[in-house]
């Protein structure tokens, strides 16, 4: 445990340091080409995005930094993995893709950690211990990566949401990761709340930049890509269910795979000095946000507040999930 004390400290200031130093020459370098989109949520003002390129190069600097620390396979499943899934993201950036492309293309990049063998079939359950499915197992790395992805980017839709919930998240696994003991991988998924915590400080509300899907889709894959070389899926799933709902809520509403940007009717409108309000347009999309908002209009803030507040809870649900799983081994 001591001797992973540096790597940690090494990692996690060069994750901070290259997102946080990298964002603004980057917001600006957008800005000069014109790559802004109107931030809907306010009056007439335009944005910077993507930010996955800042985003991924904190993870893959700090994460090579750790191979060369630890030598594990796993960090190097986690960064293939996760580049793939910025690439991906980087296309749908530059071109609207179909609603397919992203889960299908997601599922191939969950290939990298069954080829390099970092998983473990058997699937842990708090209290009741763990089960053993190893043809199941390889369906489920191949699922849970693009549910993972486009989890986190189907709750990017307001200024600094899912990098201020990807800092709660990933923070929580990392802790819940020291509680069963898996102690490299924990190390491993500390850079993951640094990079968001240093992209947040530019996506905060009033955003500069947005991630977009390259960015978006880079932090849920990663964060996915940990959850199942940690073999913690279960409680990574914990943390991350106010996400996971708003998901099952837009596709249950939708009823089919779809990019939230193609979907005509919106879930909020807004009053006329530009609070949030739920819409009533029955043919809108059912999301988390609208929900919150069933209760009458918020600011963008508050709405923030209240899924950051959610996410909180889940952390330390997802907490209590790992010291029952701890029992159970």
């Amino acid at each position: 445990m001591i001797e992973l004390i540096l790597p940690a400290i090494v990692s996690c200031i060069i994750a901070f340091f290259v997102v946080f130093v990298m964002t603004p020459p980057l917001i600006k370098f957008l800005e000069k080409r014109n790559l802004t989109v109107k931030d809907v949520n306010k009056k007439d003002v335009m944005v910077a995005r993507p930010g996955g390129p800042a985003i991924i190069a904190g993870i893959i600097a700090s994460e090579i930094v750790l191979y060369a620390f630890l030598q594990l396979n796993e960090i190097l499943a986690i960064i293939i993995t996760t580049f793939a899934a910025f690439l991906i993201g980087y296309i749908d950036d530059r071109k609207v893709m179909g609603g397919w492309f992203k889960p299908v293309t997601l599922a191939f990049a969950a290939i990298p950690i069954i080829v390099f063998g970092v998983y473990d079939s058997n699937l842990a359950f708090p209290l009741f211990g763990t089960v053993h499915i190893p043809v199941l197992y390889l369906a489920l790395i191949i699922l849970m990566i693009p549910i993972t992805g486009n989890t986190i980017n189907s709750i990017d839709v307001l200024n600094g949401v899912a990098s201020g919930f990807m800092v709660i998240a990933s923070f929580s696994l990392s802790i819940c990761l020291f509680i069963v003991e898996n102690y490299e991988i924990a190390i491993v998924s500390l850079p993951l709340g640094l990079v968001s915590l240093a992209f947040y400080r530019y996506h905060k509300i009033p955003s500069r930049i947005f991630p977009g899907d390259s960015g978006a889709l880079t932090l849920g894959t990663m964060y996915g890509a940990i959850a199942i070389v940690g073999g913690v899926e279960i409680i990574a799933a914990v943390a991350l269910l106010p996400a996971v709902i708003n998901s099952f809520l837009f596709l249950s509403s939708v009823k089919r795979i779809e990019d939230h940007r193609k979907i005509k009717g919106k879930p909020v409108e807004h009053t006329d000095d530009f609070r949030l309000k739920a819409t009533d347009d029955k043919t809108a999309p059912i999301t988390l946000v609208r929900l919150i908002l069933a209760g009458g209009s918020l600011s963008e803030k508050q709405v923030g507040l209240a899924i950051f507040k959610l996410a909180i809870f889940s952390g330390i649900l997802a907490i209590i999930t790992a010291f029952l799983m701890r029992v159970s081994l």
